[in-house]
């Protein structure tokens, strides 16, 4: 049997996903903002009540550990911008993305991002995936959309396994405070 490159995309895009709704089921409001330590990004609350993440141009020494609010809108961020580029529109800002807050609308924003993703993947045909792409390797006249999309799948596979990692961690430190 023979699998094209979009079905194959699919399928990858499809695990990743049913790993992340385990996660996606078990967090709780208070999983979003817990700091694991001391060096640690996240999204704060700005003065107008909009939520704005850590941010360094040049990655710090020693490398902060987000949390899972923070990684959530990270999510937000480049997977926003990769549907911007699927779908020929100028990309967005990182500063003009808004984590929208903990529990709930953080889980349904991320869902919304899978049901948009799958109108892309599921409008690609193996022809389509040969086009030039500029995300996330803009100077690269070889990148392809078939690489976006499986640059996709990937850096969604490393961030859902930051966030549940995240979500055992404390769960485990809640456990052993407990006993």
């Amino acid at each position: 049997m023979s699998v094209s490159r979009t079905e194959l995309l699919r399928a990858q895009f499809e695990l990743v996903w049913s790993l992340f709704e385990y996660h996606l089921e078990r967090l709780e409001p208070e999983d979003f903002l817990w700091e694991p330590g001391p060096c640690t990004w996240t999204v704060r609350r700005s003065a107008d009540g909009t939520w704005v993440p850590d941010w360094a141009d040049t990655e710090p020494d020693p490398v902060p550990v987000p949390t899972i609010a923070w990684v959530g809108w990270h999510i937000g961020w480049w997977w926003g911008v990769a549907l911007d580029h699927a779908r020929g529109l100028p990309p967005r800002d990182r500063t003009e993305v808004a984590w929208p807050g903990e529990g709930t609308p953080a889980v349904e924003w991320l869902r919304d991002l899978r049901t948009r993703w799958l109108a892309v993947l599921d409008g690609l045909t193996d022809t389509a995936l040969d086009a030039p792409a500029r995300f996330p390797v803009p100077d690269d006249p070889g990148y392809t959309v078939a690489h976006m999309a499986a640059w996709v799948n990937t850096e969604l596979t490393k961030n859902v396994s930051e966030i549940g990692q995240l979500r055992m961690l404390r769960a485990a430190a809640a456990v052993r405070q407990n006993h």
